[in-house]
């Protein structure tokens, strides 16, 4: 197997775990795979070589200086972490991107290292995203980029972009997977005690934590009544009836609180809980679409397709933890 160098940028104020997670995995991979030779050769390197103070104050040293570290050639993998470093201005790592950037076979940011990526003009036409934090400012100040904030990574020919901190994990998983197997990724992902690798197409937030909290009472007890009752009818004419409000003012007032219709509410606690008891427990897919809600086994199985691009059976063939 041919190797594919991984070239990570450092600059004072980086995210440590952006740089460690994904580097622990390609790391990982060598072992992983059984090849005689490193399949990720790994390096790291600040502009000028110096050491880097992350945003929680470790200093890491780094292996080289930016323009040593292309001498030679681009790499296969370079990776940009994200961090509080990424807020100012730092003309001299952009420029640096901008030449160097196209000619990676892999441009990879991870949490706000999206940010200077867009700010070379790496991401202009792509779809991309960043922490949830950022992924507004991301959009207003490069209208260029179509911003996706649910995702925890987003795929988009050559160029690879995640959420915060840990999803630079499951991405660094996903490009193992594709490069090198299931079988490999799904080893790291042990080694590391990883409880879960999750898919790409995974929200960065909980059905719950994705939708803004009513400010009305009645309507928080809703949102919590639909959590703990996901098989009921749920309905916006039952969902009124709880909140005594007559079904255009609650569907209206509901979405007006919470930033989602009723409907896309309750299919987003359904999808979520399906989920959990496919990864959690060993209950048959008929038992668990009728706990969810869905009915029918069909019905669930279009919900997991048009959301996760996968049916509920492989689902949990790839994400089912065993149960003791």
């Amino acid at each position: 197997m041919t190797p594919r160098p991984v070239l990570v940028v450092l600059f004072d104020g980086v995210q440590s775990l952006d740089v460690t997670g994904p580097v622990e995995v390609f790391h990982a991979a060598g072992w992983a795979s059984g090849a005689p030779e490193d399949p990720y050769p790994i390096r790291t390197a600040s502009l000028d070589g110096g050491p880097v103070r992350t945003g929680s104050g470790l200093r890491i040293l780094p292996d080289t200086g930016l323009a040593e570290a292309v001498a030679d050639g681009p790499p296969h993998t370079l990776v940009v972490p994200g961090g509080d470093g990424t807020r100012g201005a730092d003309p001299a790592l952009v420029d640096w991107l901008r030449a160097h950037g196209p000619h990676a076979e892999r441009l990879v940011s991870v949490c706000t290292g999206a940010l200077r990526l867009a700010e070379a003009g790496l991401l202009d036409g792509h779809r991309a995203t960043t922490h949830w934090m950022a992924c507004e400012h991301l959009a207003r100040r490069h209208p260029q980029v179509d911003v996706d904030p649910e995702p925890i990574f987003v795929r988009d020919g050559r160029i690879a972009t995640s959420a915060g901190v840990t999803a630079g994990i499951d991405l660094a998983l996903a490009l193992v997977e594709e490069d090198l197997g299931r079988e490999a990724a799904l080893a790291i992902a042990r080694m590391l005690v990883v409880f879960l690798r999750r898919p790409g197409n995974q929200a960065q937030f909980s059905a719950q934590l994705a939708a803004q909290t009513a400010r009305r009472e009645p309507l928080r007890d809703v949102q919590a009544w639909i959590a703990e009752h996901p098989d009921e009818d749920l309905s916006v004419d039952r969902l009124a009836a709880r909140a005594r409000l007559s079904p255009r003012h609650f569907a209206r007032t509901f979405h007006a609180e919470t930033g989602v219709t009723p409907g896309r509410y309750v299919d987003r606690i359904r999808l979520e809980h399906a989920r959990r008891l496919l990864e959690e427990t060993s209950d048959g897919v008929e038992e668990v679409s009728r706990a969810a809600g869905y009915g029918t086994p069909e019905a669930m199985r279009r919900a997991f397709v048009k959301a996760l691009g996968t049916a509920p059976a492989d689902y949990r063939r790839r994400f089912h933890a065993p149960v003791s």
